[in-house]
């Protein structure tokens, strides 16, 4: 025998009687974010510190950095991404290095006062917070304020969640300003 509940017929003994149904309460948190603190490298430990991020952020792209001279690069620092013309940012979320990002002139490509945006990586622990965001805005703001009327920057095939940063933020795909051996390279570049 079947019972009609609403406009669905239910063979009896799959109904609940109301007696047992109890109420479902549900609890809403407030949970605020962590107060983050960009912070420019400038002793002996945070140097150390963005060596160490930046070797973890080339590992998780798979591929090898030596076209880049990388190593060169982590020797020298802070290299081209030194201020006035440059800026290399980490952020702390609880005292933790949670990210990093940089910025340096780009002099030989064919965009005059050219900048551009290096090592954004945010460790797993602190993504989809916003704070590759958070980051890539602080470098685009250092390099408005160190007067550059463009930045340009390459990315990845495989980083879909950085790609829609970069289109989000007003960056447009542009043809290569330097030869990568990586297939799948895209190349943007956002006015200031």
């Amino acid at each position: 025998m079947a019972q009609r509940v609403g406009a669905v017929w239910v063979p009896a003994g799959h109904l609940c009687r109301p007696a047992t149904l109890r109420p479902i309460r549900f609890l809403s948190v407030s949970v605020e974010a962590p107060p983050i603190q960009f912070l420019t490298p400038s002793t002996p430990a945070e140097w150390d510190a963005t060596r160490l991020i930046f070797r973890e952020y080339a590992r998780s792209l798979g591929v090898d950095l030596c076209f880049q001279n990388f190593e060169a690069e982590l020797d020298g620092l802070p290299g081209d991404y030194a201020e006035p013309r440059g800026a290399l940012l980490l952020a702390l979320v609880n005292g933790q290095i949670a990210g990093c990002c940089a910025m340096r002139p780009l002099d030989n490509v064919d965009y005059p006062n050219a900048s551009e945006m290096k090592r954004l990586y945010v460790r797993k622990a602190f993504r989809g917070s916003g704070l590759g965001r958070q980051l890539a805005e602080a470098i685009l703001d250092a390099a408005r304020r160190a007067g550059y009327s463009c930045v340009l920057l390459d990315t990845l095939d495989d980083m879909e969640a950085a790609r829609a940063l970069y289109e989000d933020l007003g960056f447009e795909d542009i043809p290569p300003y330097y030869h990568s051996p990586i297939v799948g390279a895209h190349y943007l570049k956002a006015d200031l």
